[in-house]
């Protein structure tokens, strides 16, 4: 038999991205808003990449139904649906420690990968005043940040299946289906001029709520366990999913490399390594 034997291309790969903390560095009067009460000190962007979404999402609806009609959480507020939280969806801030237990119990038996990048904004906000400083009309928006890391994240992840859908939680009331497939097309169309790659498979960017979309409560529950690692140094919950953990990127920690640290399999990500890297954050922001 003669002729080269085709390889197969995947089907779809699903992503789900959402956030802990928030972009913003100033109020409305222009004030800075970063290490004050109320304003994270770390903005980071997680995707989750799931193998089984439909089976994910059922497993996640029946462990919901099991917990609200659970004795032991009679008359829970967040487990009556009047509340709005654990009842409609499951949400690691808002969720009782029982409950979070059970949800990373789950999770834990799923084929998912996590990645995420991580920015300190008081490094965000030292670029942004040096900006200032060659173009005062420079004006800085939260979106600008968030695209960047968008393009950022998914730079090398879109050329190896047969199409993707990419599904973002919905933040406010703007519609950036568009700006997001933008961003997308943008990171890929870098990286494949880099690497001479030639496929362009599709992209379905996808806004939702948690509610709608079990993916995203699964991909919170993973940024609650990083934010809670970089914010208070508390490490325990990443570890419990670290072997589902396949690069965190530190992007502003650039003691050895200038486009930061990574974290991987091979290196663990743990608070003992953030401490290292404290006294290097609390210097001036270069």
């Amino acid at each position: 038999m003669s002729g080269d034997t085709a390889v197969p291309v995947p089907e779809r790969k699903s992503f789900f991205v959402d956030e802990a903390g928030v972009p913003t560095l100033f109020d409305s009067r222009g004030k800075v808003m970063v290490g004050l009460p109320g304003c994270s000190r770390f903005f980071i962007l997680g995707a989750l990449d799931v193998e089984d979404p439909a089976r994910l999402a059922t497993e996640l609806a029946d462990l919901r139904a099991r917990l609200v009609t659970d004795p032991y959480f009679k008359d829970v507020p967040s487990m009556r649906p009047d509340g709005k939280k654990t009842a409609l969806f499951f949400h690691a801030k808002d969720d009782l420690p029982e409950v979070r237990r059970e949800v990373y119990a789950l999770l834990r038996q799923h084929r998912v990968r996590f990645s995420a990048i991580v920015r300190d904004k008081l490094r965000v906000l030292a670029y942004v005043r040096r900006h200032n400083e060659t173009d005062p009309e420079y004006r800085y928006t939260p979106n600008e940040l968030y695209d960047f890391m968008v393009r950022r994240l998914f730079k090398q992840r879109l050329h190896t299946h047969g199409s993707y859908r990419i599904c973002f939680a919905r933040r406010g009331n703007a519609d950036r289906t568009l700006a997001l497939t933008d961003a997308l097309i943008s990171a890929r169309q870098r990286f494949a001029a880099e690497r001479g790659i030639t496929a362009h498979p599709p992209i379905e960017v996808v806004p939702a709520s948690p509610v709608r979309e079990a993916g995203l409560q699964a991909v919170d529950y993973f940024l609650w366990a990083l934010q809670r690692t970089f914010e208070k140094h508390e490490d325990r919950f990443l570890q419990l999913l670290w072997p589902q953990c396949s690069l965190i990127v530190d992007a502003d920690d650039t003691r050895a490399k200038g486009y930061g640290t990574y974290y991987t399999k091979q290196k663990p990500l743990t608070a003992a390594a953030l401490k290292e890297a404290e006294g290097y954050r609390s210097e001036s922001p270069r």
